[in-house]
């Protein structure tokens, strides 16, 4: 019991006075039962508990149990969509990856069909190049052939009158007279036909 200082200095009350707050027999400060264990005040406590335990249970089942169970219901509603949508989202992005992977497969595919259609047509080229400059190698060849199988016999030509002059020349010092330009010519003749024989 709170106690105020003004109270605690008023002088005890008189003997088989009423305490005005309990409406117990006051008996001074410390005397008497503390009032909830006082059996006399049973029925009374047992009555009030009794309609606050009424008055709790249908205030349980009327308000707080409906407005739990709505929230409850709420919540799994909510989680129940939100799965949905999970499993929606999963699902699309399951399918989103199935088809990237199908379109890198195709792209990969792709890269190697281009890849190799690449490659063989850089082969041809090669090849008709090379073939190309074989041709044209093969054809300078030929002409320098040509070319060499006339100097060669332009130079044979040359060598016959030379071989003839110098033949003459050889002649006319070791004899002395000037040989005749048929037997020159009969005798180189004869020393080339030996020569390549």
């Amino acid at each position: 019991m709170f106690v105020t200082p003004a109270y605690a200095e008023e002088a005890p009350p008189a003997a088989g006075a009423v305490h005005t707050e309990t409406g117990a027999p006051d008996q001074g400060h410390h005397a008497g039962v503390f009032p909830p264990f006082d059996h006399t005040t049973y029925p009374s406590q047992l009555l009030w508990l009794v309609i606050t335990f009424v008055i709790f249970y249908v205030a349980m089942q009327k308000i707080v149990i409906p407005r739990v169970g709505g929230i409850l219901e709420s919540r799994h509603d909510r989680i129940a969509q939100d799965i949905d949508e999970a499993s929606r989202l999963k699902a699309e992005a399951d399918a989103a990856v199935a088809t990237y992977e199908s379109e890198l497969a195709a792209a990969r595919a792709k890269a190697n069909s281009i890849g190799a259609t690449a490659r063989d047509a850089a082969k041809a080229k090669a090849e008709a190049d090379r073939k190309a400059i074989e041709a044209s190698l093969s054809e300078k060849l030929k002409a320098a052939e040509v070319r060499i199988a006339e100097i060669k016999a332009k130079a044979f030509g040359d060598v016959g009158a030379i071989a003839e002059e110098t033949a003459a020349a050889v002649v006319e010092q070791l004899v002395g007279n000037v040989a005749g330009q048929a037997d020159v010519v009969s005798a180189v003749a004869e020393a080339s036909v030996k020569r390549e024989g």
